[in-house]
């Protein structure tokens, strides 16, 4: 594919330029665009209200990239776990989420992660590389064509990522529709915005992959600038955010990115983040056994969020080999939930889902490098 382009890592503008740069009417683009996201095509011989003369004209100047999982496991929950090769030796992984009519997709933006954070597994796993748009693009295309095929059987109940005090999109979803996007999966999706952003873009467009910007959660564990330049150029995306500590001293030792942006100056790019109507600020807690799960953090963590709309995920830590953190006991979970539930905080404790096919959050890495 040397010297040709991936029409997936382009934008509907993008491929308008670039069919209207080769001396093409612009309505072409759209077509192909369709084509693409909304009938699946897999090549130009596919598209055939284009003429035969124009499709070999692209073959001969783009191509359409695909991914396919290398390998899927579904684990007792209904969660799935799929295994993308990205062809140059790397691979990433997505997980599905199953709620009946409200799937959610949990996917990759990196090849590993730079940012470091002393918790998470996948932090281990140092940063090879960015994904591509189309690298992006191609997990939900992929998964889609999975679920399709496969509707999955067992249901989770909850899923945070749905917002109770929203209406609904206005129609059922299919078993097969992803109706959730979140870019949770291996890497921090604002260390690679350039990608990043097209492929929100494309997820969002009614001619692409047709999702509610509100469908669509960025989560990052705090670069300040990069939220600034998602906020300018995607503002109706959903945000969540790492906090995972409610003092500077301990979010230093645990998430390196503090040490450049610390507490006041992140909580400060929330109450600037742009978010339309009802819409809140995800604070992501992951609760780690003795280090920042008492009721003085849930108090300190109240104070520090309470002049921004916010909804609080709790995220009981899943041990793993060679991290000395520990998980919280059912105690003080219970308390810190209830604390902040009697004080009027939207929380939602999240299940370990996955977590016997290393899906769970901080498990991405799992089985990666045995596979």
């Amino acid at each position: 594919m040397t010297g040709k382009i991936d029409l997936k890592n382009l934008t509907l503008p993008a491929l308008e330029q670039f069919l209207q740069g080769q001396g093409k009417e612009r309505f072409r683009a759209l077509q192909v665009f369709k084509w693409i996201y909304q009938q699946d095509a897999g090549g130009f011989e596919e598209m055939t209200n284009i003429s035969k003369a124009l499709r070999t004209e692209l073959a001969e100047t783009a191509f359409i990239s695909n991914l396919e999982p290398e390998a899927v496991e579904e684990g007792s929950d209904g969660t799935r776990k799929y295994l993308f090769n990205l062809g140059d030796g790397h691979a990433v992984e997505s997980v599905l989420i199953p709620i009946e009519g409200r799937n959610t997709l949990c996917i990759s933006s990196q090849v590993g992660c730079a940012m470091a954070c002393e918790f998470c597994l996948t932090g281990t796993f140092k940063l090879t590389r960015n994904l591509t748009t189309a690298e992006i693009i191609n997990q939900i295309m992929a998964v889609k064509r999975d679920i399709a095929r496969n509707p999955p059987s067992l249901l989770v109940e909850q899923n945070e990522f749905d917002d109770a005090d929203e209406s609904d999109d206005g129609h059922p979803d299919s078993p097969a529709a992803i109706r959730n996007i979140v870019l949770m999966g291996m890497g921090e999706p604002l260390h690679n915005l350039d990608n990043v952003i097209p492929a929100i873009q494309i997820m969002i467009d009614g001619n692409g992959l047709q999702l509610s910007n509100r469908r669509v959660t960025v989560s990052t564990c705090g670069l300040v600038p990069e939220m600034a330049r998602l906020g300018r150029e995607i503002p109706n995306v959903n945000l969540a955010v790492s906090l995972n500590a409610t003092t500077n001293e301990l979010r230093d030792r645990i998430m390196p990115v503090n040490r450049s942006y610390p507490i006041e100056s992140l909580l400060q790019a929330c109450r600037e983040f742009p978010l339309p109507g009802r819409r809140k600020v995800t604070f992501e807690y992951v609760m780690l056994g003795g280090v920042n799960d008492s009721l003085d953090d849930a108090k300190r963590l109240l104070r520090l969020i309470s002049d921004i709309p916010n909804k609080v995920n709790l995220i009981p830590f899943n041990e793993h080999d060679g991290c000395g953190f520990k998980a919280p006991s059912q105690k003080a979970i219970d308390a810190f939930h209830k604390y902040l539930i009697d004080r009027h905080v939207t929380v939602i404790t999240r299940d370990s889902r996955g977590g016997d096919i290393s899906a769970a959050c901080g498990q991405l890495k799992g089985k990666l490098e045995k596979k």
